[in-house]
Order: structure tokens, then sequence, then C-alpha cells
């Protein structure tokens, strides 16, 4: 069975386990704002594959590269606003790039309304 990116299927245990890590670690990057797991009714944590590739982030954050827990947040925060921004300048891109092909259209080519029979006689080129 395939799941979507973002659902929540994977309880706690499991992503210990697959990410080699102590359940309570987890627990400790959601107290920190880190991540944010969804909750089953019954108030189970469970994560998705977006999850887990973030806390794939932030561990090699912490482990490879020695940032600690507030040096991760800022990162986090800073690779979201930037992503954020990507996408911005991306659809500011493709306005100006439509405004552009608007633009373009040279004036013999410009839409002309529809002229009346009266207008036809009267305004003979």
């Amino acid at each position: 069975m395939i799941h979507k990116y973002e659902e929540p299927v994977y309880l706690i245990s499991i992503v210990a386990k697959v990410l080699d890590i102590h359940p309570q670690t987890l627990r400790q990057y959601e107290r920190e704002n880190l991540v944010a797991p969804s909750r089953s009714s019954g108030r189970i944590r469970l994560y998705s594959q977006k999850d887990i590739d973030r806390i794939k982030l932030i561990l090699r954050l912490t482990r490879e590269l020695g940032v600690n827990l507030a040096g991760v947040d800022i990162i986090l925060r800073l690779k979201e606003n930037v992503e954020t921004m990507e996408q911005d300048m991306k659809e500011l891109k493709e306005e100006v790039l439509k405004a552009k092909n608007y633009q373009a259209v040279s004036s013999d080519k410009a839409l002309v309304t529809k002229k009346s029979i009266y207008e036809m006689i009267i305004f003979e080129d």
C-alpha cells in the first residue's frame, strides 16, 4: 500500500527503529517544536513521510554538523522562508512572462471591436 507524502501513518516506535533513535528523542523534537506529528483519536503520535524526512534533516544537522537544537530551529525556519520566497519568485516570474506576452501583441494585431453596419458605411477606409 502506497501512502501520500504528508499522510500520517507511522507510529513513533516504527520511526524510532527506522531512524535508529530513541522515542524520547522524537518526543524532545516535538517539545522543541522541530516536528509536529499528527495525533490519532486516541492521541497516538502518527508520523508522515514528510515528518520522517524532516527528522532525517534534524539528525544530519545535529549528528554530522554538530548543530544544537536551537540552531536546528533557526536553520529549519530559514529553510522554510527560502522555500516560500522561491515559490513566490516563481509565481512572480510567471506573471511577468504573462504580462510581457500580453504586451507583445503589436498594435496592428490588437483586438478590434465589431463595427456596426452604419459605422462601416460612414467611416469606410
